[in-house]
């Protein structure tokens, strides 16, 4: 062989090694990278970790804050809102009631023939609606006289199926899901608007008189009955068609809870106490907070970035709205990090919110062997085209750690409430059946967030699980609300008497 052939050989056998050593630092670097992604999610796990006991300080915390909240206003982060609902229907209401439910940009009215003990329920219908934007920022003569409108609508088409008696007004419950001062079952001052509302000209103003006027304006003869808001109403509509409702939880886009309290076990109401000697109480839940919540970096920075800071912290780690960014700020740690997604981070992926929860339980319930579902969804939703079978994998463990934190947290919030009410252990043997009335899309279509939450309340109650049953409440605020327009009518004592 000669020299040149040699060196041509060496120098081959050089290269080849080259690239043989580049091939095996880019896979060291790339299990390097893999070991950093599976890191940061055992990080997250550890973080987010909700064990029996620490679960129980978070219902102790709870039930701590309840009775704080019940003896002075501002004497905790539960604002323990005293409804002025102290009669929930029995079931023997009767006759033709009205309920406009307003919560977001959509607002439902509907109408109810109520047949007594017998007949219950005899007829419902409603409408919903879309508020044009405008009217979410203009006057707010002009979004209650939309409101108005829409029930004078529906007054039009009354019908021989519902029926009036002669002489009568027609009584309507109005679920308002806003911040408001309530000072009576019939009169609540707006604190401030949410959900992209903004009529600066509302604020402090009574939204029964407001809607009053506007149905003034347009002939419609008909009276407020009961101002509650959405989870007061879920309550109501529970008790209606369970006499053992004791309290109701909304888990939605937001979370709220409201329950049945004793009024002489409420220091800080200082009128004469109720016939019922029971007052609903909403406890404005989700602003509840406590060193034993199991935070982490993400929801810091969530929260930082918000547009409250430092409130509603229990609802940013369990509530719909909240769930999927939670997942995207990690995706988004990872892919820095981690080069999760390749070397470059994907650019949808930095968007805030753009990961909804819908979706992250999509993901989550993927059943597939290939998880065909979390490929389709990163593509459609995130832009990345390709992903491997292991990222698919750390995806759905990602939404199951963060999904199950929000579930058990539920369930903690939950145990705080029974043990307020001494409802969370078995007296005597005694069988006293404690049912709590649940609406909200999150625990209503997200499975394994539900069953998650309930086998939680398995857990931390034990043998008492047998007497207390989680049950959904759909369409809760709506129906409660005319419910409570029943049950708090002006014609009740001529009824009676």
């Amino acid at each position: 062989m000669g020299k040149v052939a040699v060196t041509a050989a060496v120098v081959c056998a050089a290269a080849a090694c080259a690239v043989a050593a580049l091939v095996v630092r880019n896979r060291m670097k790339s299990l390097g990278k893999w070991a950093k992604a599976v890191a940061i999610l055992k990080e997250l796990e550890d973080k987010c970790g909700t064990p029996t006991a620490k679960l129980r300080q978070v219902a102790d915390a709870m039930t701590v804050e309840m009775h704080a909240g019940l003896a002075s206003e501002g004497g905790s982060k539960l604002k323990m809102i005293i409804s002025h609902v102290d009669n929930l229907p029995t079931g023997d209401e009767k006759g033709l009631f009205y309920a406009l439910d307003l919560g977001g940009t959509n607002f439902r009215v509907l109408r109810v023939q109520l047949g007594g003990n017998e007949n219950r329920l005899v007829k419902k219908e409603y409408e919903e609606v879309s508020i044009p934007p405008h009217l979410m920022v203009g006057s707010k003569e002009a979004l209650f006289d939309f409101l108005a409108g829409a029930l004078a609508k529906l007054v039009a088409t009354e019908g021989e199926d519902f029926c009036l008696p002669p002489g009568r007004q027609r009584e309507l419950g109005f679920t308002f899901s806003f911040p408001v001062r309530q000072l009576s079952i019939t009169c609540g001052t707006l604190i401030q608007w949410t959900k992209g509302f903004s009529i600066e000209d509302t604020v402090g103003q009574d939204v029964v008189e407001e809607l009053t006027k506007a149905m003034e304006r347009i002939g419609l003869d008909m009276r407020v009955a009961a101002l509650v808001n959405d989870t007061v109403g879920t309550l109501a509509g529970g008790r209606y068609n369970n006499r053992d409702v004791v309290a109701a939880v909304i888990l939605g886009t937001g979370t709220n809870a409201a329950y049945v309290e004793m009024a002489h076990a409420i220091p800080k109401w200082h009128g004469l106490l109720p016939k019922s000697g029971e007052m609903v109480i909403n406890m404005e839940w989700g602003n509840f907070r406590s060193s034993h919540l199991p935070l982490t970096e993400y929801d810091q920075g969530l929260d930082a970035e918000s547009l409250n800071p430092g409130e509603q912290i229990f609802e940013k780690t369990i509530s719909g709205m909240y769930l999927g960014e939670i997942v995207r700020r990690v995706l988004c740690r990872m892919a820095e990090e981690a080069a999760l997604f390749g070397e470059t981070v994907p650019l949808k992926l930095k968007i805030p919110f753009i990961l909804r929860t819908p979706e992250m339980s999509a993901m989550h319930h993927d059943t597939s062997s290939d998880l065909k579902v979390v490929g389709t969804k990163l593509k459609d939703i995130l832009e990345i085209p390709n992903s491997s079978l292991k990222v698919r994998k750390v995806i759905v463990e990602l939404c199951d750690i963060v999904a199950s934190r929000g579930a058990r947290l539920s369930a903690a919030g939950i145990l705080g409430i029974l043990k307020k009410l001494g409802r969370d252990t078995i007296k005597d043997g005694e069988k006293q059946k404690s049912v709590v009335a649940l609406d909200g899309g999150l625990f209503e279509h997200y499975t394994k967030f539900r069953n998650c939450m309930d086998s939680t309340l398995q857990e931390l109650l034990g043998d008492a699980y047998e007497n207390v049953s989680v049950v959904l409440s759909n369409d809760g605020s709506g129906i409660g609300a005319a419910l409570l327009a029943a049950s708090h009518s002006q014609y009740l004592e001529v009824e009676e008497s």
